[in-house]
């Protein structure tokens, strides 16, 4: 028999790391985090677009036991946000946990040795008391499904996967999507092309994001007196949590965020035909906010276009559209986020009995408190389903359901050998959480 390990994480990312130092502080010492990149960071290892930044400010975008004083700015941009990362896994010893440019094909419980049995591409077949999926729900880049985009003969590429090595200089260039990638990589490549067109399927509700560099005496200020940074953190814990506040009542606080929104916005875009195709058509809040000060001056240089007729098919020079326009260009760049339902799929989970995660899922993920799904004992979903934030800090979230999966396992170390949710009571946790999105801007469009 194999070594069975405590726990094996999958994903060194935020939850993954989360994890790891929440499980090593409380005795679990043999801990494997996997991941199919090549070093930790998750998201922000993908993500390296022109522009790319968080919109949570970074005091709060942080973990609460590795505080930092010297961020640069108030959202820090990718490159800092990954060494800061890289720097925590190094400072608490998770990065020789690391087993990276290793893809989890399928973890499967044994019914029988009551462990879980982790097959990997690039590490073999690991044997574990327990698994911690933490491949979060921004890691698989989305692509809208449009008839003929494998005719294409120009240069494409995902935002999330951005290719460096192609100039975008002088070129024309169609971006598809306007989400919050988007609308940060788009002034940088409007100041680069020479004819942008954003293509667009629905607009949004915008505020501003004011993001100078921290001058010296403020940094300093926190470096010295850490109580300064608590106290800024709170509030920015409580300033976020009002954004929340707005969403989940739209008829009355959301009307506030509405019109501070509206009148940012009408202050930006000075261009009416601009203004009329940029505007959003759904309750505040509904879709996700976005922060930018520099988007929508961009959609009105000269250079760029915002074009909202829906595309119809991508033909060999460019996207047509439903008016029969075919927009030439050297280059596309699709911005269309991610697959955030898919969670670990393709990965194959198999739990009690021989059945799948896709079985239990075939209605939509559920899971009792997001984190545990009945029937797939000691398996923990970090960022699961309905764990999402709209706004505020999805690292204050991990923590919290690092904490609850490490007393779950300190739970079964003390009295079996594993754990699990009985059905009812994620049933009913789960039907909670859907009662209680009632009269929210959530339920009034389309939104993931």
């Amino acid at each position: 028999m194999s070594q069975i390990h405590d726990v094996v994480i999958v994903g060194a990312g935020l939850g993954g790391i989360a994890a790891a130092i929440e499980l090593r502080r409380h005795g679990f010492a043999d801990v494997v985090l996997l991941d199919a990149a090549d070093g930790v960071g998750g998201t922000w290892r993908y993500n390296d677009y022109p522009g790319a930044a968080c919109d949570v400010p970074s005091h709060l975008y942080s973990y609460s036991f590795a505080r930092r004083a010297t961020w640069s700015r108030l959202c820090s941009p990718r490159d800092e946000i990954l060494r800061y990362i890289e720097q925590v896994a190094d400072v608490f010893e998770i990065s020789s946990m690391v087993k990276p440019r290793t893809r989890v094909t399928a973890c499967e419980w044994d019914d029988v040795a009551r462990h879980w049995v982790v097959r990997t591409e690039g590490a073999g077949v690991l044997h574990a008391a327990a698994v911690v999926l933490a491949t979060g729900q921004l890691n698989q880049p989305a692509f809208p499904a449009i008839e003929g985009m494998e005719t294409f003969a120009g240069h494409s590429f995902h935002s999330a996967r951005w290719d460096h090595d192609y100039d975008l200089t002088g070129k024309r260039v169609a971006v598809i999507g306007t989400g919050a990638s988007a609308v940060q990589f788009v002034p940088p490549v409007a100041e680069k092309a020479g004819r942008l067109s954003v293509f667009q399927r629905t607009g949004n509700w915008i505020l501003p994001r004011r993001n100078d560099v921290y001058p010296r005496l403020v940094t300093a200020l926190f470096r010295l007196f850490p109580l300064l940074g608590t106290i800024w953190r709170q509030t920015l814990f409580q300033y976020l949590e009002l954004l929340t506040a707005q969403i989940r009542h739209p008829r009355t606080l959301g009307q506030v965020g509405r019109i501070w929104s509206e009148l940012f916005m009408r202050s930006q875009l000075r261009d009416p035909e601009t203004r009329r195709k940029a505007w959003p058509n759904y309750t505040f809040g509904c879709k996700r906010v976005l922060f930018s000060s520099a988007f929508l001056p961009a959609l009105q240089r000269e250079n760029v276009e915002l074009v909202t007729d829906k595309i119809t098919r991508m033909t060999p020079t460019g996207p047509q559209t439903e008016d029969g326009r075919v927009h030439e260009v050297d280059c596309v760049i699709y911005g269309t986020g991610f697959r955030t339902t898919r969670f670990m799929f393709p990965m194959e989970i198999t739990g009690i009995g021989g059945r799948t995660m896709g079985e239990a899922w075939a209605d939509g993920p559920r899971a009792h408190l997001g984190i545990v799904v009945s029937g797939f004992p000691s398996l923990f979903v970090m960022y699961g389903p309905n764990t999402n934030s709209s706004g505020g800090s999805i690292i204050f979230f991990l923590e919290a359901q690092a904490r609850y999966l490490r007393q779950a396992m300190q739970l079964a170390r003390e009295r079996a050998a594993a754990v699990d949710v009985r059905a009812d009571v994620m049933a009913a946790s789960a039907e909670a959480v859907q009662q209680r999105f009632a009269g929210t801007a959530w339920l009034s469009c389309q939104s993931w």
